[in-house]
C-alpha cells in the first residue's frame, strides 16, 4: 500500500461532510486519509490485462471506502486514469462488438448428459436489473443480495448507471469491469441517460470534471465513446426481452420505382400515430446506435424509440409528447410483438417514482416495480432498480420508494420473481453536481435543439 498519510481528525461540530471529505472551520482542505491495510491502493491495472474476482472485490471495497473518506477530487489516488483508461477501452471493445440486440442463452452445455433435468441443474439464472442512477451503495447492496455474477448466475442491466447519484463514475466503472471479468455473465443495455445531452444537464458531465480535474474532459470522452457501444436490447432465453424503454416504430425503406440504387430509396418517416407500426427485430438488428445522442427526427428513430419510450394504457401507438422523443405504445402492440417472437414477458425501465406519478392510470412505482400489461400471449413489467430515488429531491417529503430487480428462473424464464429491497442508509453526505431544483425530475421537455445526433 502506498497512500501513507496522517488520519484525519475525528469529527465534531464544526466539522461538515462535502462530497465525501471532511472539511471545518480550521482546516479548508481535507487531509488525506490513511486506508485500511486490506485495501490495494491506488489500484492499478494487471500486467497481463485479465481481471479476477480478488481485484473486482477490491475495486468495490476502494469505491466504498473513497466514497466515505476523500473528497471527489481524490478519486484518481485510487484509481488512476490510466487504470480507468486500461478499463475502458478493453470494455468499449467488448461492448461495440455485440449486436444491437443480445441473444442470451443461459443454458449451459453439459456434455456428460443429455437428460432434461439434468439440463436444468445447469441452466444459469437471469437477473434483470433497471436503473441505477449512480447510487453506488445501493448497487452494491443489490450485488450481494443477488448473489454476484457467476457461471450460474448472469446479470442484465437495462441502463441508466449515471446522473443525478453522486457515485455515477463508480458506478458505471465497477459494471464495466465486472464485464471485462465475466463478459457472457453480464450485459450492459444502454439506457437514455447513457447520451451527451443527459449526462451535461443531469449531473455526470460536472461529477467527472470534478474527480477528474485537468483530465475530465479526456475521461468524460472516453465514456461517452463506451455510452456509444452499449448495446440497446436482449433477448433472455427466446422468451424474454428486455430493453431500457421499451418497443420501437418500423422504419420502412422501400425501392423507388422509377429509380434504382441505394441512394433512391424512398424512406417512410411520418410521425403521424395513424400510420405507425411496429418495427421488428431485424430492423432493431441494423438501427445504428453509435450516436452521442438519439435522434428523434430523421431516418435512424429506433435507439431513440428503445430507450425514449413508455407504454400507454390506450391502443396503438403515438409520439411520446410529453418527451419530445420515443413512443407511447398500448397493450395491442405488446400482444403484438410478444406474439410475433414468440416471447413471454418483456422487461423495461426508465419510469421513476417521479415520472409515474405524472402518469394517470398506471401504478407508482413505491415498491420498485409495476405490472403494466397482462396480454393473452405474456405480459409488460417495469423495474426501477434505485430506492429512494432520486438522491436529491426538491420536494418537501422524499418518495421513499423501495428499488428492485427481477430473477428469471429456469427452464422457461417466463415468470418475474421480484425481489425488493430499501435503500442503503445512512448515505455519505454529499453535494449534487447539477441544479436539482430547477431541473425537470421526468425528464420532460427535452431540449431537442442542443442534443448531438450526428
Amino acid at each position: 500500500m502506498t497512500l501513507t498519510t496522517d488520519p484525519p481528525p475525528p469529527p465534531d461540530s464544526t466539522t461538515a461532510t462535502i462530497n465525501g471529505g471532511t472539511t471545518s472551520d480550521l482546516n479548508p482542505e481535507p487531509p488525506f486519509p490513511t486506508p485500511p491495510e486490506e485495501l490495494r491502493v491506488p489500484i492499478s491495472w494487471p500486467e497481463d490485462g485479465n481481471l479476477n474476482i480478488d481485484w473486482i472485490h477490491n475495486l468495490i471495497s476502494s469505491f466504498d471506502w473513497s466514497s466515505r473518506n476523500l473528497s471527489p477530487s481524490q478519486l484518481p489516488s485510487i484509481f488512476p486514469v490510466q487504470v480507468f483508461d486500461s478499463l475502458v477501452l478493453t470494455a468499449s471493445k467488448m461492448l461495440h462488438k455485440e449486436p444491437n440486440c443480445v441473444t442470451i442463452d443461459p443454458f449451459r452445455n453439459n456434455p456428460d448428459s443429455s437428460d432434461s433435468a439434468t439440463a436444468t441443474a445447469a441452466a444459469a439464472t437471469v437477473v434483470v436489473v433497471g436503473d441505477v442512477h449512480g447510487q453506488l451503495h445501493d448497487l452494491m447492496f443489490l450485488l450481494r443480495d443477488a448473489g454476484y455474477p457467476s457461471e450460474d448466475r448472469i446479470f442484465v442491466f437495462n441502463g441508466d448507471y449515471v446522473d443525478r447519484g453522486a457515485w455515477g463514475l463508480e458506478t458505471f466503472l465497477l459494471l464495466l469491469a465486472w464485464k471485462v471479468f465475466m463478459p457472457h455473465n453480464i450485459y450492459l443495455l444502454r439506457g437514455n441517460h447513457e447520451s451527451k445531452y443527459c449526462t451535461s444537464v443531469y449531473g455526470f458531465e460536472k461529477e467527472v470534471m470534478v474527480k477528474y480535474g485537468d483530465k475530465g474532459k479526456h475521461v468524460y470522452r472516453k465514456c461517452l465513446m463506451c455510452f456509444e457501444g452499449l448495446p440497446l436490447a436482449s433477448i433472455i432465453a427466446g422468451r424474454v426481452y428486455t430493453a431500457h424503454g421499451g418497443l420501437f416504430r418500423s422504419v420502412t425503406v422501400t425501392p423507388s420505382k422509377r429509380l434504382k440504387g441505394k441512394k433512391n430509396r424512398k424512406i417512410n418517416l411520418n410521425s403521424d400515430s395513424k400510420i405507425l407500426s411496429l418495427g421488428s427485430l431485424e430492423e432493431l438488428a441494423k438501427a445504428r446506435r453509435s450516436v452521442l445522442d438519439p435522434p428523434w427526427e430523421g431516418t435512424n428513430l429506433i435507439p431513440g424509440d428503445v430507450l425514449w419510450s413508455d407504454p400507454s394504457k390506450s391502443p396503438g401507438l403515438a409520439p411520446n409528447k410529453e418527451r419530445g422523443i420515443g413512443l407511447l405504445w398500448g397493450p395491442d402492440c405488446t400482444e403484438e410483438f410478444l406474439k410475433k417472437y414468440q416471447l413471454k414477458l418483456i422487461i423495461r425501465s426508465h419510469e421513476g417514482p417521479d415520472a409515474r406519478e405524472k402518469r394517470d392510470g398506471f401504478d407508482g412505482m413505491a415498491e420498485g416495480y409495476t405490472i403494466d400489461h397482462i396480454v393473452e400471449s405474456g405480459k409488460l413489467v417495469t423495474v426501477f432498480s434505485a430506492p429512494d430515488y432520486p438522491q436529491f429531491q426538491a420536494t418537501k417529503e422524499r418518495y421513499n420508494n423501495k428499488g428492485a430487480y427481477v430473477v428469471l428462473e429456469p427452464p422457461n424464464y417466463d415468470n418475474p420473481i421480484f425481489h425488493e429491497f430499501s435503500a442503503v442508509t445512512p448515505r455519505p453526505k454529499v453535494n449534487p453536481y447539477y441544479d436539482f431544483e430547477d431541473v425537470i425530475d421526468s425528464d420532460e421537455e427535452l431540449d431537442l435543439t442542443s442534443m448531438v445526433t450526428s
